[in-house]
């Protein structure tokens, strides 16, 4: 894929820099001959002028005298001039590789340009005018300019651009390089934590899947049921069903996050309420590690925007990860209150805590933090209880960010954690 951006972005800016090169390539050939054409308007003009001025009868002597008297300015400028009676005869010239009038010059009306390609000699700029004194035809003049001022130049801009195209493309294409590479690392990044992801749901549905498909095997290969075994193996199966379940909610939950696709309501909860609810629930299973679970909420109404199911799972997830990893006789405290337009929402632990170094990767989905196992203090003590999903904490920041909200954690091992919720009310 890299290549293949830094190819269209060379194939792109080189198709741009042709396209510019030819442009101003036919400028540059355009304005040299515009160039060339007025030079020579410029001497038939001040010849017709002399002519008329004279208005001799002797057209050849005057012809004659009023080159002779500007030969070396003629001469410096490289021009040639021919005469021609009106039936298309020379009657003077200085041009010493003369051409002949051709039928197509006779009896013209205006001035005509064309570039003559001699065979033996430089190509020239031409311009061929009949000359009408007192509304009779006296005769055509023809004046000639060297080619080379126009293909000289032109032939070193046609080198010069290619050149200069060239070494551009390559540029571009180094560059294009550089640049693919920079784009790419995000498209890298979340391959890789898409294989990462991949990789951690199927080791989670691998272990359920397992416990399901070999009591059943079990239950099928018993020759005399036992009415009672079959019950105890419909439960597991069940209670494990349900586990699945929730982690492919979990999972979809997570997967309608990323696309946008949010489908919650938005309407004012009362968050003090909320948090009461949760605290009620979890207390139980607080007071069945021995854990005392504070809600000291002065403020009991408490709103905010948004869809009151999500909010009551968003601070399900950190009060029961808070208890979770919370060792025997600990605290785990919730607090809230209201400052700014916003209402900020603490659940606070005195639990095990966390090391700074795993604090950036708690988020992440899948992700579970594992203490050390030679703490055997911990252990003792029935701490950090870790056969969760490991999609708690990634969706309870899915539910804050879908709110506009903000979550922030800071923990220090052996002292506790804290969960800081800020929402807009």
């Amino acid at each position: 894929m890299r290549r293949r951006l830094a190819l269209w972005y060379a194939i792109v800016t080189a198709v741009l820099l042709i396209v510019f090169a030819t442009g101003f390539y036919l400028y540059v050939q355009s304005t040299l001959i515009d160039r060339i054409d007025d030079t020579i308007d410029h001497v038939a003009e001040v010849i017709e002028r002399s002519l008329i001025r004279s208005n001799l009868i002797d057209l050849e002597s005057d012809f004659s005298r009023n080159l002779s008297v500007n030969a070396q300015e003629i001469d410096a400028d490289h021009i040639d001039i021919d005469w021609f009676s009106p039936s298309g005869e020379v009657l003077w010239t200085t041009n010493s590789n003369f051409d002949s009038l051709q039928p197509r010059e006779r009896g013209i009306l205006k001035p005509l340009y064309r570039t003559v390609h001699l065979s033996e000699a430089e190509p020239l700029r031409q311009m061929t005018e009949p000359i009408v004194i007192n509304g009779k035809l006296l005769g055509y003049l023809r004046i000639s300019h060297p080619w080379f001022e126009v293909t000289k130049p032109v032939k070193q801009l046609f080198l010069d651009l290619a050149l200069g195209t060239t070494l551009m493309v390559g540029v571009v294409s180094l560059c294009g390089w550089w640049l693919a590479g920079i784009a790419m690392e995000p498209v890298r990044e979340s391959y890789q934590r898409l294989k990462q992801f991949t990789a951690d749901a199927s080791h989670e549905l691998r272990n359920p899947i397992a416990v399901i498909q070999t009591n059943v095997q079990v239950a099928l290969s018993d020759p005399n049921p036992d009415l009672e075994f079959q019950k105890t193996q419909l439960e597991t199966i069940e209670r494990i069903t349900r586990r699945l379940g929730r982690l492919i909610e979990d999972l979809l939950f997570l997967a309608r996050h990323d696309g946008g696709i949010t489908n919650q309501k938005r309407e004012s909860c009362n968050l003090s309420q909320i948090l009461k609810e949760v605290a009620e629930e979890q207390l139980a299973i607080a007071q069945q590690k021995q854990i005392t679970l504070n809600l000291p909420i002065a403020d009991p109404n408490l709103f905010v925007s948004g869809d009151r199911d999500r909010l009551g799972r968003l601070f399900t997830n950190l009060v029961s990860n808070a208890i979770a990893y919370t060792p025997k006789e600990g605290k785990v405290q919730i607090t809230a209150q209201a400052s700014q337009g916003q209402v900020q929402v603490k659940v606070q632990d005195t639990g095990i805590g966390i090391p700074e170094a795993e604090l950036s990767q708690i988020f992440e989905r899948f992700y579970r933090y594992q203490p050390q196992k030679s703490s055997k203090s911990s252990t003792k003590s029935g701490s950090a209880s870790t056969s969760g999903s490991g999609l708690g904490l990634a969706i309870a920041k899915a539910i804050a960010e879908s709110h506009q909200g903000q979550i922030h954690v800071e923990s220090k091992v052996g002292q506790g954690t804290t969960f800081t919720v800020n929402l807009s009310q």
